[in-house]
């Protein structure tokens, strides 16, 4: 929805105060011509208690070269998402993921992460804490394809990985 749009609702008392509500205080400089919103995924990590954060870089064509990470079995583990919304408001912005062993889907995990407004400073969002399988089947070399979507089905990253579950790090 563009800004223009928006203005045409005026009229709507309660329409008024959600998009008070949703776009906060915008910078109007960050907003643009174009009706597309941008996000630009900045990082991605991983937090474990009692280690230090590991931060993925982010390749270009969303193709890490090689092993990504490796996780130890059996240890809990968060993502942190940091991100940048640009000319205009991403509705319904969500991260997919699916994991694969052996040709065999294992995992997959949808989360809405919610709507944004651009704004000149990034967002970080902390995903609750999940623990990685144990046991002798769960270690090993997974595959992956991971996604930053939107309710319009636009897709703003996509990222194929390999990474690892080993027994001990």
């Amino acid at each position: 929805m563009k800004i223009d749009e928006l203005d045409k609702t005026l009229d709507d008392e309660s329409l008024r105060r959600w998009k008070e509500q949703l776009l906060g205080a915008v910078d109007v400089n960050n907003v643009g011509e174009s009706a597309e919103p941008e996000v630009k995924i900045i990082s991605l990590s991983i937090l474990s208690p009692g280690r230090p954060a590991i931060v993925l870089p982010i390749p270009e064509d969303g193709k890490p070269k090689g092993l990504w990470f490796t996780l130890k079995e059996g240890s809990s583990y968060s993502l942190r998402f940091t991100f940048q919304v640009s000319n205009n408001i991403v509705v319904g912005f969500r991260y997919t993921n699916n994991v694969w062993k052996t040709g065999f889907k294992v995992d997959s995990e949808k989360l809405m992460l919610g709507t944004f407004s651009p704004q000149p400073k990034p967002y970080t969002i902390d995903v609750p804490e999940e623990t990685t399988p144990s046991g002798y089947f769960a270690r090993g070399q997974y595959s992956a394809i991971s996604k930053f979507i939107d309710d319009d089905n636009k897709c703003y990253l996509k990222m194929q990985y390999t990474f690892d579950i080993r027994r001990l790090l």
